[in-house]
């Protein structure tokens, strides 16, 4: 009786993770759609836990509130590798996953530890340089890539390879596409690097800190296809190694797709973060369009 008890609670804690990422991730819930069905599952756990520790900040009124949200993540981590029981759906479904296949513990704590070294930050404490954000989107983007690659038990270092720059090159799109939530949020554009925000003219000094100016547009535009030209370079150099992916690893990597989508809608718009096309369809492409790219590129065995 325990036993059929335990596995509806964990059908229900994984139908609620694929809710989840329907909700507030879609483009990534397509994606996983076209893995194979022994990797489905424990993929939408995964991606589940990214939208929990990624929204954690977004949707706490206090920024403390968001903080020790991440904090708990933290010690459920701890909690989910020694098997035990936690009451929230997302943590039960990772500790199915967890106890089914091998997943790497650190790879989960850096995406979460990266998030709460972000939540730290203060305002009008900018990263320096682009590659402190690369490093960021790695840590909380690539690694769940790596987890997927893992849970499907595709052992390649050209796949985690391509994952990682994958990862890097969504993670920054992901970044730039969200510049005006965090700048009307936080009163600030928290993610352009302090170097490319002084080349474009954006750093302003004042009171003994540094701030980026939002009144210039063209500026921003030209700042932010620096920052993209970042992500394209990621996205060539994870190409160039799919000839070295297994054929079983490229259905992971598909997350490639929705990055080259904001890619071309951001070209589309030059640029302008603040142009209103950005926020319609699938990452500013038409749904239908989006979806049959995604699909061409599966049915292809491409990303």
């Amino acid at each position: 009786m325990n036993g059929a008890s335990s596995s509806g609670g964990i059908r229900g804690a994984l139908s609620y993770c694929v809710q989840q990422v329907r909700r507030y991730d879609y483009h990534h819930y397509l994606c996983l759609l076209e893995l194979p069905a022994n990797m489905r599952k424990a993929a939408f756990a995964l991606r589940a836990f990214n939208v929990e520790t990624s929204r954690a900040m977004d949707v706490a009124s206090d920024p403390k509130i968001g903080l020790m949200r991440l904090l708990w993540w933290l010690e459920a981590l701890d909690k989910i590798y020694s098997n035990k029981v936690i009451e929230h759906p997302v943590a039960q479904a990772l500790t199915s996953v967890v106890s089914e296949h091998k997943v790497s513990k650190s790879w989960l704590k850096r995406a979460v530890e990266a998030r709460i070294n972000d939540a730290n930050r203060e305002n009008n404490d900018i990263p320096q340089t682009v590659e402190e954000l690369e490093r960021y989107a790695e840590d909380t983007t690539s690694t769940i890539l790596y987890s997927t690659l893992q849970v499907g038990g595709i052992k390649s270092t050209a796949a985690d390879h391509a994952a990682s720059h994958i990862g890097k090159a969504s993670g920054l799109l992901l970044l730039l596409k969200s510049l005006p939530y965090h700048a009307s949020r936080n009163h600030q554009f928290s993610y352009i690097p302090a170097k490319v925000a002084e080349k474009h003219g954006l750093l302003v000094h004042q009171s003994g800190q540094s701030e980026i100016k939002k009144d210039s547009r063209e500026a921003l535009c030209d700042a932010v296809f620096e920052m993209a030209s970042v992500a394209n370079a990621h996205l060539q150099k994870a190409r160039q190694l799919a000839g070295s992916v297994p054929a079983e690893a490229r259905p992971v990597l598909l997350p490639a797709v929705p990055a080259q989508v904001i890619l071309d809608s951001l070209a589309r718009v030059q640029f302008d973060v603040y142009d209103p096309r950005l926020a319609q369809g699938i990452l500013g492409a038409p749904p239908l369009l989006f979806q049959l790219k995604l699909k061409w590129y599966s049915w292809r065995g491409k990303y």
